[in-house]
C-alpha cells in the first residue's frame, strides 16, 4: 500500500491530507488562532507570592503574569518519587520572590486571567508521556486487559533509567508494536535532552519548549509507518521540518519533499473536492447504493441503502453485496470525517447469519487500517451494528462548520404554508388582545408571495372574519420562518 502526506501551509492555517493508494483517507486542520500555550515549557521568575491564595504570579515572558497554585508545585522525596505539596499551609515554604522555576502551561490565558502553570513537567507523544525525574512506568487504566498491560509495561521499562525519567503508557498504545513504542521513547528522550540544553543557555525568563504544531506532530506520529513521501508547499515549513527530522527522527528526512508546483498541492489528488463531499449527509456508492450519515451530540448514525442498485441475481445477493461495499465506504468516512464516540450502523436487513458474519468481518478488516482505536460490538437485537471509535480531536464538520443560523441546527425549515397559517393565527390573537384599525404583515419574499397568491382566499376570509384590512410587505432580510405582525 502506497501512502503519502500532503502539507498545505498558509500563515493562518495548516492542513494535512493522508493519501493511501491515491485516495484521501484523513484530513487534519490546525488554525493559528486556536494554537494555544498548553504544553509549552518555560523558565519562569516568581514575581509575587500570594500567601492568602496559596499561589504565586510567575513571569514567563508573556503580556500577563501566569498563575501557579501550591497544589501544582511538585517536589521529590528521598526516593525520588513525586510529592504534590497541596498540604503545605504556606506557599512561602515552597517558593519565594525572584526565584526561577521550570514550569509548564496547563491552561491557556482567558480574559483577564493569565496562564495556569505546573512544575510537574510532562512531554507527550502518540503512545507515551515522558515524566522527567520520575523513574517508573505507569499504564493507562483504560487498558483493561492484564496481559496487554504487562506487555506494554515490559517493553517501556527497558527505556527507563534513573537519570532521565519514566513513562506513562497512553490508551492509544493498546496493540502498538514494540518498535512503535521504542521509537516514541527515543523521540521523547531526545526532546527532553534538547529542553535541558536550552535551559543551560538561558538564565532568565524564556520559552524552552513549544508544543509541536500540526506538521511536526504528524511527522512524529507517522514514524515507522509505510509512508513513502511528505510533500510540503511552504519553503519555510519544509526547512523547519527538515531540521526537526534530522535532529529527532532522521529516518523521516529522506521522505520530505518541497513542492514548488504551480498547481495547489491539494489539487494533486482532488483533496479540496473530497473535503467538500465529506461534509455532505449522503455518500454515494459505486454500485448505485448510498450512505446517509448523521452526526448528533449523542452519537453518529449511518444508514445503508441500495438506491439504484438492483443487482443481477436475487434480492438477498443484492443486499449482501451493497452491505459489503458499504463497509469499505464506512471505514473511510469514519477516518475522513474523524467521527468518534458511539456509532450506530443500520445495514440493510439480511436474513442469512452467514451474510451477517461476513459483513462484520469485512467491516473489521476495513477498520484495521485505522490508527484510532475502534470496538465493534456486533449486531444488536434490532439488527443494528453498534461500535465505538475513540475521540482524538474535533470532527471535520465541527472544525469547518457552525450551526445554521436559520434552522438553529435542526436541519429543516417550516414550510411556507406552515408559516402562512402561523401568521393568520397571530393576527387573530393580536386582534383579540388589542384594538387595531388594520394590520401589516412583514415576511420573507416566499411567504409574502404565498399569502397574496396561494393563500389569498384564506387571507380574504380572515379580513372578513376580523373586519379589518390586512396588508403584506416583503422584508428581504427575513428568513422563511421570520415574520412580524404590526398593528396600525
Amino acid at each position: 500500500m502506497s501512502a503519502e502526506l500532503l502539507l498545505n501551509v498558509t500563515p493562518s492555517e495548516t492542513r494535512v491530507a493522508l493519501i493511501e493508494n491515491g485516495v484521501l483517507q484523513e484530513v487534519h486542520i490546525e488554525r493559528q488562532a486556536k494554537h494555544g500555550l498548553v504544553g509549552n515549557i518555560y523558565i519562569g521568575k516568581i514575581s509575587r507570592v500570594l500567601p492568602g491564595m496559596q499561589a504565586a504570579f510567575v513571569d514567563i515572558g508573556l503580556d500577563k503574569a501566569a498563575f501557579l497554585h501550591a497544589s501544582d508545585i511538585v517536589q521529590r522525596d528521598a526516593n525520588d518519587l513525586e510529592v504534590k505539596m497541596a498540604q503545605v499551609k504556606d506557599i512561602r515554604q515552597l517558593v519565594h520572590d525572584g526565584q526561577y522555576l521550570l514550569v509548564q502551561v496547563v491552561k491557556d490565558p482567558l480574559g483577564t486571567k493569565g496562564a495556569r502553570l505546573t512544575t510537574d513537567i510532562t512531554l507527550p507523544s502518540r503512545y507515551l508521556v515522558f515524566m522527567p525525574g520520575s523513574p517508573h512506568v505507569g499504564v493507562s487504566q483504560r487498558i483493561e486487559t492484564e496481559e496487554e498491560r504487562n506487555r506494554l509495561r515490559d517493553i517501556v521499562s527497558t527505556c527507563v533509567d534513573q537519570e532521565n525519567g519514566g513513562f506513562i503508557v497512553r490508551t492509544a498504545a493498546e496493540g502498538a508494536s514494540e518498535e512503535e513504542l521504542l521509537q516514541d521513547a527515543r523521540f521523547l528522550k531526545k526532546l527532553w535532552a534538547k529542553v535541558q540544553k536550552r535551559r543551560q543557555k538561558h538564565r532568565k525568563e524564556a520559552m524552552l519548549y513549544e508544543e509541536l504544531t500540526l506538521g511536526f506532530r504528524i511527522l512524529r506520529d507517522f514514524v515507522g509507518s509505510d509512508l513513502e513521501r511528505v510533500r510540503v508547499d511552504s519553503k519555510m515549513t519544509y526547512q523547519a521540518l527538515h531540521a526537526f527530522t534530522e535532529e529527532f527522527i532522521p529516518q523521516m528526512t529522506p521522505k520530505l519533499e518541497y513542492y514548488p508546483g504551480e498547481r495547489p498541492v491539494f489539487d494533486l489528488f482532488d483533496v479540496e473536492n473530497e473535503i467538500q463531499r465529506a461534509l455532505d449527509r449522503k455518500v454515494p456508492l459505486k454500485s448505485g447504493g448510498y450512505l446517509i450519515i448523521d452526526q448528533t451530540e449523542a452519537m453518529t448514525t449511518i444508514d445503508v441503502n441500495t438506491g439504484a442498485f438492483v443487482g443481477h441475481r436475487n434480492l438477498e445477493e443484492t443486499i449482501f453485496n451493497t452491505n459489503i461495499e458499504a463497509t469499505q465506504a464506512i471505514a473511510r468516512q469514519l477516518r475522513l470525517r474523524n467521527l468518534g464516540g458511539i456509532i450506530i450502523i443500520d445495514f440493510i436487513d439480511m436474513q442469512s447469519d452467514e451474510h451477517r458474519r461476513r459483513v462484520l468481518h469485512s467491516l473489521e478488516v476495513a477498520l484495521a487500517r485505522d490508527k484510532t482505536k475502534t470496538n465493534i460490538h456486533g449486531f444488536s437485537a434490532l439488527g443494528l451494528v453498534e461500535m465505538t471509535r475513540k475521540r482524538t480531536r474535533e470532527s471535520l464538520e465541527h472544525v469547518l462548520c457552525t450551526e445554521c443560523p436559520v434552522c438553529a441546527g435542526r436541519g429543516s425549515l417550516k414550510t411556507v404554508q406552515t408559516v402562512c397559517f402561523e401568521i393568520m393565527r397571530e393576527i387573530v390573537r393580536v386582534n383579540r388582545a388589542y384594538a387595531a384599525d388594520k394590520f401589516t404583515v412583514y415576511a420573507s419574499p416566499a411567504v409574502k408571495d404565498a399569502l397574496v397568491n396561494d393563500e389569498y382566499h384564506n387571507l380574504a376570509e380572515l379580513e372578513v372574519f376580523i373586519g379589518k384590512q390586512i396588508s403584506v410587505v416583503i422584508e428581504p432580510q427575513y428568513t422563511q420562518e421570520q415574520f412580524d405582525v404590526v398593528m396600525m
